[in-house]
């Protein structure tokens, strides 16, 4: 897909964040994996970001990567395929170039290593990657990699092919001087944790859509949601953001790093294989498993 495709195709619809399962050898498990893809892609959703935030990119080496790339690819032919790149300069260009030969239509750049790291530098990293894909670029203002306004305009102009914005920061001031300032030449995307809860208010920053890590494990409800959202119907959203995501966000909230984990969880009580995520993060309790099945029940 063309990057200038990409960028109309995902400009409102929603978009998923598949999570990656591991076997009992905590290996990349592509079956598991293509069996929750083809279930997923039964419902009408823009794009797939794999191996992205919720699919534990930071926990991925980068040939796990191409292969989950490979493998929703295979198991996907019709819907876009979106992959997390990321790590140092070096890694992620020579990453952006593996994933585009194993059929990835675009990347989501992710923030580099812990250092933090000056605009300049920022500008350097997301110029070098771009140049060297053919592929869609989208990056991602999060932790320590976060874009200037005039940056990101000074980007547009010098590639072609970086096509989106994801913000992640909640940093709304910010959010709406890039909406404003770049316009239709950017698709933009909310990348807040559960960012439904946040959906409505950068909606009215210009953000027309974002990403779903719920719709790993209750489908219907994200697009429910999503529709709602569409259309402006404050009453269905805030129904449901009552009744589930605020629910849901007081379970994720139990402990560090259960964002992932609890998604996770949500998925394997669908019936899916998942595993268990990778240290440093941790998998829920049994009294928390229970917890989400009450949740899943009370949705479905």
């Amino acid at each position: 897909m063309e990057p200038t495709d990409l960028r109309e195709t995902i400009r409102t619809g929603l978009l998923s964040f598949p999570v990656t399962p591991f076997d009992a050898e905590d290996r990349f498990a592509p079956n598991p994996f293509r069996a929750h893809l083809e279930w997923l892609s039964s419902y009408p959703v823009a794009g797939l970001i794999v191996a992205g935030g919720t699919g534990e990119m930071f926990s991925l080496t980068p040939q796990e990567i191409v292969e989950v790339v490979k493998t929703a690819r295979a198991a996907t032919p019709d819907a876009p395929v979106i992959a997390g790149c990321g790590y140092g300069t070096r890694i992620a260009c020579d990453l952006a170039r593996e994933i585009e030969a194993a059929g990835g239509d675009g990347i989501l750049l992710l923030p580099h290593y812990l250092t933090e790291a000056p605009q300049e530098g920022v500008v350097n990293r997301i110029r070098a990657v771009c140049q060297a894909t053919n592929m869609a670029v989208i990056v991602y203002n999060r932790g320590q990699s976060q874009i200037s306004v005039d940056s990101l305009a000074q980007l547009a102009d010098e590639c072609p092919n970086l096509i989106g914005f994801k913000d992640g920061t909640g940093d709304i001031d910010t959010v709406r001087r890039i909406t404003l300032g770049l316009g239709n030449r950017l698709s933009y995307i909310g990348g807040m944790p559960t960012h439904e809860l946040f959906a409505q208010a950068y909606r009215g920053a210009g953000m027309p859509t974002y990403s779903s890590a719920v719709f790993n494990f209750v489908p219907e409800t994200a697009l429910k949601f999503h529709a709602a959202f569409n259309a402006g119907d404050d009453a269905t959203c805030e129904a449901l953001l009552r009744d589930f995501y605020y629910p849901f966000a007081k379970i994720r909230d139990r402990k560090s790093g259960y964002a992932v984990s609890a998604v996770k969880a949500g998925v394997r009580l669908r019936g899916f294989e998942t595993g268990s995520v990778r240290a440093p993060l941790t998998d829920l309790t049994e009294e928390e498993m229970e917890m989400m099945q009450k949740l899943i029940d009370s949705a479905s």
